[in-house]
C-alpha cells in the first residue's frame, strides 16, 4: 500500500459506559477526529450513555458493540433505537450480538436457541416494526420467536425525519457472518480476529449471503477492534505486549473463537489456553501466546508506523477500525496516529468539523 488513508476507512473508538464519564468521553473523542464511538454491554447498560454521547457531541456517530438481543424482545429494542435515531439526528448504530447461551440463560434469564435463526427474525422484525413507523404499514409479524401483530396509535411514536437505524451484527462463525449479510447495514467482527481469517472466513461467507440476497457490498460496512502494541520506548512496547498477550490468552481459551486458531494451525493452543482458565491460571495463559500469536492479532509497532500498519491491516475488508492502543500512550501520539489515518496534515485536528 501507499502512504495515503484507505478509502473509506473510518476510525472509531469505545466510549466508557459509566453515565459521569460519557460527555467528556465523547466530546474529546469528537475533538480528536475520531468517526465513530461505540458502548458495549458489560457492566453498564449499553443504551443510556448514547443518549448522552449525542447530547455532546455533533457529528460523531454513536453506537452499540454489542446490545444483547437476545436479553431482549425487537419492541422494546426498536422504541430504543427509535428514539436514540431521533435525538441524535440520524446518528445511531444499533449493533446487537447474542452473547453465549450460558449468559443469556443463566445471566438474564431469557431463552436460547437457534442463534443465526433467532437474530434474523429479530433484525427482520425491528424492520417490521419500524416500517409501521415511519411508514404507516400494518404491523403484521408473526415468527417462530417473536409475535408483533398490535400497534394502535397510542404506541406509536412521534415521527422523525431522520430514517431507521443502521443495524450492524457481531458475527464470528461463518453462518452468522452470511446471515449478516443477508439481513444487516454491517457487521462488527471480534477483536480476537486476524487477517487470514478475515480474508479467508469472514469475507467469503460475508459476500455469500450478500449474493443470496443480492445486495451490494458498497452499501455495508465492516467494523474491527485491532489490539495496537505500541509505545514512546521499548520497554514500553514490552509492558504493552504483556497486557495484550493476556488478553488474547482470555479470547484464546474461550470455545467460540477455536475456528480462529484452527485456521492457523494453532488448535491445540486453544486445548491448552482452556485447561488453565479452568484452573484460574490466567498470567500463565498469558506467556503461551508466543510472538507469531501476537503479530496475527495484533498491530505492533513504533509510534510512527502504527497508522501505515493499521491500514495494512484494514485495506480491502475493514471499513470501520477501532485501534485499541495500550493505557498510557499521550493523547497528542493517539492523535498523531488518527491524523495519518485520516490523511490530515498535523495542523488539521484544529479544524475538523
Amino acid at each position: 500500500m501507499g502512504d495515503g488513508v484507505v478509502p473509506g476507512l473510518e476510525v472509531d473508538r469505545g466510549i466508557p459506559s459509566r453515565l459521569d464519564r460519557v460527555p467528556e468521553a465523547a466530546a474529546t473523542a469528537e475533538g480528536h477526529g475520531y468517526d465513530g464511538c461505540w458502548t458495549g454491554e458489560i457492566d453498564h447498560d449499553p443504551f443510556l450513555p448514547l443518549a448522552l454521547a449525542s447530547e455532546h457531541t455533533t457529528r460523531l456517530e454513536i453506537g452499540t458493540s454489542i446490545a444483547v438481543a437476545f436479553a431482549r424482545n425487537p419492541m422494546t429494542v426498536a422504541n430504543i433505537g427509535w428514539d436514540l435515531q431521533a435525538y441524535s439526528g440520524g446518528r445511531f448504530i444499533l449493533g446487537l450480538g447474542t452473547q453465549i447461551r450460558p449468559h443469556v440463560e443463566k445471566r438474564f434469564s431469557m431463552p436460547w436457541s437457534h442463534p443465526v435463526r433467532r437474530m434474523r427474525e429479530f433484525v427482520t422484525a425491528l424492520h417490521e416494526i419500524w416500517s409501521c413507523w415511519h411508514d404507516g404499514a400494518p404491523l403484521r409479524f408473526e415468527g417462530d420467536f417473536y409475535t408483533h401483530t398490535i400497534m394502535t396509535p397510542m404506541f406509536v411514536p412521534e415521527p422523525h425525519p431522520h430514517g431507521i437505524p443502521k443495524i450492524f451484527i457481531a458475527a464470528v462463525g461463518e453462518a452468522m457472518t452470511g446471515m449478516c449479510g443477508e439481513v444487516a447495514d454491517g457487521l462488527l467482527a471480534h477483536a480476537f480476529t486476524t487477517r487470514r481469517y478475515l480474508d479467508q472466513v469472514t469475507a467469503p461467507a460475508l459476500l455469500a449471503g450478500m449474493e443470496r440476497a443480492g445486495r451490494s457490498r458498497n452499501s455495508f460496512q465492516v467494523s474491527c477492534p485491532v489490539f495496537v502494541v505500541t509505545g514512546q520506548t521499548a520497554e514500553d512496547m514490552d509492558t504493552a505486549a504483556v497486557a495484550t498477550r493476556k488478553q488474547l490468552a482470555f479470547y484464546g481459551s474461550t470455545p467460540a473463537y477455536r475456528g480462529v486458531l484452527d485456521l492457523h494451525g494453532w488448535g491445540d493452543l486453544h486445548t491448552e489456553l482452556h485447561r488453565l482458565s479452568r484452573q484460574g491460571e490466567w498470567d500463565v495463559m498469558g506467556t503461551l501466546i508466543d510472538d507469531d500469536v501476537l503479530a496475527a492479532f495484533t498491530v505492533v509497532a513504533p509510534l510512527d508506523r502504527v497508522a501505515a500498519k493499521l491500514r495494512e491491516r484494514c485495506d480491502g475488508v475493514i471499513d470501520r477500525v477501532l485501534p485499541a492502543f495500550p493505557a498510557g500512550v499521550p493523547d497528542a501520539a493517539v492523535s498523531a496516529v488518527l491524523r495519518e489515518l485520516r490523511g490530515l496534515p498535523a495542523a488539521a485536528e484544529r479544524s475538523l468539523p
